[in-house]
């Protein structure tokens, strides 16, 4: 698709107020305030959700194990706050990675590199805050925004089981 496909935002969910934000996917979207509307209705499926942020894909730097002998502090440029994620295992998850730690540092770089100093991890995306939109955790956004999904019913695929042809029977 030449130039027709909307700019790919990350979705950071968190479930509670005391939960971790988590990276749980990305979405398709014109501006952050139509890739929160478009999370909301893609991610906020399940039951719990107290707050929902998302931030342009091309602003995540990420790096997995094999890279971190490769990482270096960015010497030049002002100092700014980055979110870093982590994940932890390789084992399968609905989950990309976690919020470790909001880091000063002078690019993505520099910030992964003190995640790892308090957090081991096999992959780490860092962001820098400035570009997060979110909602805000106030009792009428909560209310508005996430209340009505207490009362759907969610299901893993699992549940379902599995599909499979039925056998032709031959008179």
């Amino acid at each position: 698709m030449w130039g027709t496909e909307w700019p790919r935002y990350e979705v950071i969910k968190q479930d509670t107020e005391k939960s971790v934000p988590q990276m749980v996917g990305s979405v398709h979207a014109t501006d952050p305030e139509h890739a929160l509307l478009v999370a909301r209705h893609v991610f906020v499926r399940r039951p719990s959700a107290y707050a929902l942020f998302v931030a342009p894909a091309e602003a995540f730097f990420h790096v997995s194990q094999e890279g971190f002998k490769d990482l270096k502090a960015e010497e030049e440029g002002q100092e700014e706050p980055y979110w870093v994620f982590a994940k932890r295992s390789h084992r399968r998850s609905m989950v990309y990675g976690d919020l470790v730690g909001r880091f000063l540092a002078k690019g993505p770089q520099g910030a992964v590199l003190e995640a790892l100093l308090q957090t081991p991890g096999v992959a780490f995306w860092a962001v820098p805050e400035r570009v997060v939109v979110g909602t805000e955790p106030t009792q009428e956004v909560i209310e508005s925004w996430f209340a009505p999904a207490k009362d759907k019913t969610y299901r893993l695929q699992s549940y379902y089981g599995l599909v499979t042809a039925k056998e032709e029977r031959h008179a």
